[in-house]
């Protein structure tokens, strides 16, 4: 059994290079990879298109996603406030914001959800499923700060509870800005990663691998890119990368 996720900081939809606001660059973007489950960072309460409707309905609205969820982190007011998101094709059966803040920093969180996946194989005449439990991270600024936030969400009960043989991923905008995440704290965590890390910052010429996504139980990543889309380099500061996982 095979998913795609995608992870990817939209930056409220706003181009990194030219500010400027549009949404259908960012659902293009997604789109093009036709993934299974979406994980995005920095998604606004409400879209421009319309005030009253939440930007993370518009976008999986748009992009064929009818189970969604979106818990916001950082309130620059109450309509302007921003989050992590997660869209999915299967139900998401559960669902948390552990937040992640550290001292008088920033307000960082991890969205938590718990996806029963449901897939009929070619061939098949059954219905095969899997759960997978989804960690969609936005960690801080600071290497000590990011250090402290990934031991909070690896020892978190969410996170704990989970036996070790069931998939987990754990992504998002780690702000990995030496790419040593993997190898100090998630590999002595159970977790595996990739040996290349894929540089997503600056989108319009990425030096930095600051996204990032982990497996561990029983899933493996097959592929692990960064979108190469021209359009891509547009659409945010960050380019999303894109996870092929398959299920042992």
């Amino acid at each position: 059994m095979n998913i795609r996720i995608v992870t990817y900081n939209i930056h409220k939809c706003i181009g990194g290079v030219d500010r400027r606001y549009d949404l259908a660059r960012v659902v293009d973007v997604i789109g093009y990879y036709q993934p299974d489950l979406v994980l995005l960072q920095e998604v606004v309460r409400y879209s421009r298109e319309s005030p009253t409707v939440l930007q993370t309905d518009i976008l999986g609205d748009a992009l064929g996603f009818s189970h969604r969820v979106w818990i916001p982190n950082v309130r620059v007011h109450q309509a302007r406030g921003y989050g992590n998101a997660i869209l999915s094709h299967w139900p998401i059966n559960d669902s948390d914001n552990i937040n992640l803040t550290i001292g008088p920093k920033k307000r960082r969180s991890a969205l938590y959800g718990k996806v029963r996946i449901l897939q009929r194989q070619r061939g098949d005449t059954g219905v095969r499923s899997r759960t997978i439990h989804l960690f969609n991270a936005h960690l801080g600024l600071s290497g000590i700060e990011r250090r402290l936030q990934l031991k909070k969400l690896l020892a978190h009960e969410q996170l704990d509870r989970v036996v070790r043989t069931t998939p987990v991923v754990v992504a998002g905008d780690l702000n990995d800005v030496w790419g040593t995440l993997g190898r100090q704290l998630m590999r002595p965590a159970g977790f595996r990663g990739t040996d290349r890390k894929p540089r997503t910052f600056p989108a319009y010429a990425p030096v930095r691998p600051l996204d990032s996504l982990y497996v561990r139980g029983e899933i493996e990543i097959t592929s692990l890119m960064s979108s190469r889309l021209a359009i891509a380099r547009q659409a945010s500061d960050h380019l999303p990368l894109v996870a092929d996982l398959t299920f042992l």
